[in-house]
């Protein structure tokens, strides 16, 4: 190439940086960004902004008085159209379970086969391109070093410790970022917090809830059979829960930044009033999701699975959990809002939340006073579940576990913001 050339394709380029700068002088905005063209997440539903009437539709029959009736605004958002199913849930834990192992063959084997050195720090991150073959000696050595299986004595066969599998996350607590008060130190260390949460579900927690009932076979069967696959998830506390959620961030993230596309938010539990405004599916005041007063449709037939006729639980097509998207959805197109499995909300339980929490996506987040801790661990549950009589069911009905239980009876399902007033935005 002659030098004329050289310098003209040089003089194009200097325009054009000129150009994108400045703008010829006008307003015109960064132009390097990318297009956000937003899509539904895989297996989630897009609720708009709207504005409900959170609280009891129906006489407080318990005269429980935990809620009063509050007007409360609520933006877009996403949330999972079903309860986060076993294998879902199976393959949080199948990663966790592998990034161990090749986590162990990088120190313990061949780093630059099985993982990624980092320029910048030196360090090595997983391969997950790299096939990783049980039948290897090297592979053999990583197991035993970790020490994720161990021997069943009554079978001969190596089993997975489940002990063992620990999600590690960080979180930065923006509420304590928030608070002037609260920067005695104004490092960014201060405000993150590093989580170390064992995720696998209490399969016992089919026995130890319910003493005097024969649930052996779940225990031993509901979380690995595939013919629980499509059943909700049961047996995680609030921490696993969230750790969930942290995962799902990350390997979406992930993903889309391979592909050069913009990240989405966090997922997330949902909020209290969230659920709650989801639930109703459009129809304010309305005591279930499907919108009437009953819990039976024209032809007498149940919509819901809960503890139906003074605890004939067959009654209304499952002794217990049953399989997801059994019933119909709501107006939003969300299943089994109430009963199956009750969900997990991010809220704190506090009797008195409705009396100052914001009507504007009203949510109850703030640090714990000395003497408050057995407060905050109490966490808002919805929805009801398959032992639950029809009260517990309803829309506004609110009820608690502790953050750190596990119950067979509980399950999750995930949010995440919409970024934007509405989809018409982006059409």
């Amino acid at each position: 190439m002659n030098m004329k050339k050289i310098l003209f394709l040089g003089t194009i380029v200097a325009l054009l940086s000129s150009c994108g700068g400045s703008g010829n002088g006008e307003l015109i905005g960064s132009q390097d960004r990318q297009i956000w063209n937003p899509t539904d997440p895989y297996g989630m539903v897009f609720v708009p902004q709207g504005s409900f009437v959170m609280g009891p539709s129906d006489q407080d029959v318990p005269f429980a008085n935990v809620t009063t009736n509050k007007r409360v605004s609520i933006g877009a958002f996403y949330m999972d159209e079903t309860e986060i199913t076993n294998n879902e849930y199976r393959q949080f834990v199948n990663w966790v379970r592998d990034s161990i192992i090749r986590t162990a063959l990088i120190e313990n084997a061949d780093p630059d086969v099985y993982g990624v050195i980092n320029e910048e720090t030196g360090e090595y991150k997983i391969n997950w391109n790299v096939r990783v073959r049980h039948d290897d000696d090297d592979v053999r050595f990583a197991l035993e070093s970790a020490e994720l299986y161990y021997t069943d004595y009554n079978t001969g066969r190596n089993k997975l410790d489940t002990r063992k599998l620990i999600y590690s996350y960080k979180t930065l607590d923006l509420s304590k970022a928030a608070k002037k008060s609260s920067r005695d130190d104004d490092s960014p260390e201060s405000y993150i917090t590093e989580n170390e949460i064992n995720i696998f579900p209490d399969t016992l927690t089919w026995m130890h809830d319910y003493a005097y009932s024969f649930n052996k076979p779940y225990s031993e069967n509901y979380f690995w059979h595939v013919a629980y696959d499509d059943y909700p998830v049961v047996g995680v506390n609030w921490h696993q829960a969230v750790a969930f959620t942290k995962w799902r961030t990350k390997m979406m993230n992930e993903f889309l930044r391979s592909h050069n596309e913009p990240t989405l938010p966090e997922f997330r539990l949902p909020t209290e009033s969230e659920w709650e405004y989801a639930s109703r599916g459009g129809l304010d005041e309305s005591p279930y999701p499907w919108g009437g007063p009953y819990t039976r449709n024209l032809k007498g037939c149940f919509l819901a699975n809960f503890k139906p006729l003074r605890g004939n639980y067959t009654a209304d097509g499952g002794i217990k959990a049953i399989k997801v998207m059994s019933y119909n959805p709501n107006g939003f197109g969300l299943y089994d809002m109430a009963g199956n499995v009750a969900e997990w909300t991010s809220n704190i339980y506090d009797e008195s939340s409705a009396s100052y929490s914001h009507d504007m996506n009203g949510d109850y987040v703030h640090t714990a006073d000395e003497g408050e801790e057995d407060v905050m661990m109490r966490k808002v549950i919805r929805g009801g579940s398959w032992k639950d009589i029809s009260y517990f069911i309803q829309n506004s009905t609110r009820s608690y576990e502790y953050q750190d239980t596990s119950k067979c009876y509980v399950g999750f399902r995930c949010a995440v913001d919409f970024l934007g007033r509405d989809k018409q935005d982006f059409q």
